[in-house]
């Protein structure tokens, strides 16, 4: 079973790609975002896979790759076109190459022309494919610099994209209005640049008068993607905040385990956030816990101390949950949910306070 998810970098507007062989636990990410590296590590721990391959379709301009960050968290590869002048990739691919996960596999398709390194990817059973920028929804990228083209590009789509199958779902790299995906049945009629009864003087034309600005984010962006981007000294960003070992959940929460909640408890605020009778049920509470009621969280924010952190607990950690992400935009910095929560808790055999049920 193919394993499918889409995922949104709200800055850039850009889309990275997971793909996963759920038999073989085997998966590959497309285009992914650096500042984004702990979401999708997140997801893909979350749904039991192994990242094989990161897979860029192009040197993007506007944001940088999350590519060389995410092979120093989990030894992933690296892998773009050959054509692309970059460094450091693990593969450098090109047209008519193949791409393995687990019992699945993506083709490789050339499509230059908004850069002269873009890549397409297309599932095993032309069923997807992934465009890049060569093709945006009723859209494509610009052609005035790192080796674009419009006569390459037309011909690129035209010929590389175009020619799928009709009912082949197509995904961008970018859609700046939200449309998540596309065909080729739809682009081939309505792209208003390269659909219908375009030709390639009627494109080349359209593309030699854009006269748009340079993304912003180009002169950082293209040189950190010719290293896969890799930063100036190597430096990794904090992965996880420093006061204690918290795993990020795909949800955005941030999570302590029991055990190490229990070596930390002097040293945190424990906020039970359930109701009044439940903190003196068969579950208990922790020693030194606070009871303030997730009904009552937010009138009662002058209790804490925000230069504490702060240890949400409930009985299963879903409204613990919900209170850290409360905390965390009321100005508490340092959030954890206690994961399981008191059922967790109890069936490690942990201790609760004096005088619990």
């Amino acid at each position: 079973m193919l394993i499918f998810r889409q995922l949104f970098d709200p800055t850039s507007s850009t889309y990275t790609y997971l793909l996963g062989d759920r038999a073989s636990g085997q998966a590959l990410l497309i285009d992914p975002v650096y500042e984004q590296v702990p979401r999708d590590l997140s997801l893909v721990q979350e749904l039991g896979l192994r990242l094989l391959a990161t897979l860029d379709t192009h040197v993007h301009a506007d944001h940088v790759t999350g590519a060389w960050r995410l092979q120093q968290r989990c030894g992933s590869r690296m892998a773009l076109s050959a054509a692309a002048g970059a460094e450091l990739a693990d593969r450098f691919l090109r047209d008519g190459d193949r791409i393995d996960f687990g019992s699945r596999h993506l083709a490789v398709r050339a499509t230059p022309g908004h850069t002269a390194g873009c890549l397409t990817y297309v599932l095993d059973d032309a069923s997807m494919a992934f465009t890049g920028d060569s093709l945006l929804i009723r859209g494509c990228g610009r052609t005035d610099f790192q080796g674009g083209s419009p006569k390459a590009l037309f011909a690129s789509v035209r010929e590389q994209i175009l020619t799928l199958p009709d009912d082949c779902l197509l995904y961008p790299a970018h859609d700046y209005r939200g449309v998540t995906a596309t065909s080729v049945a739809e682009e081939r009629r309505f792209n208003p640049r390269l659909g219908g009864d375009v030709d390639e003087s009627d494109f080349t034309g359209y593309m030699n008068h854009l006269h748009l600005p340079h993304p912003k984010q180009m002169a950082l962006a293209v040189p950190a993607n010719l290293r896969c981007g890799r930063p100036e000294g190597d430096a990794l960003p904090t992965e996880t905040p420093g006061w204690a070992p918290l795993t990020l959940r795909f949800s955005g929460v941030w999570e302590i385990e029991p055990m190490a909640l229990l070596e930390l408890a002097s040293e945190v605020q424990v906020v039970d956030v359930r109701e009044a009778p439940e903190f003196i049920d068969r579950l208990g509470h922790l020693t030194g816990a606070r009871l303030v009621p997730l009904s009552q969280l937010l009138e009662r924010l002058g209790e804490l101390d925000p230069g504490l952190p702060v240890v949400a607990v409930c009985r299963s950690g879903v409204r613990s949950a919900q209170a850290s992400v409360l905390l965390a935009k009321h100005g508490f910095p340092r959030v954890a949910n206690l994961a399981g929560g008191m059922l967790r808790w109890r069936s490690e055999a942990l201790p609760v306070a004096p005088g619990s049920a």
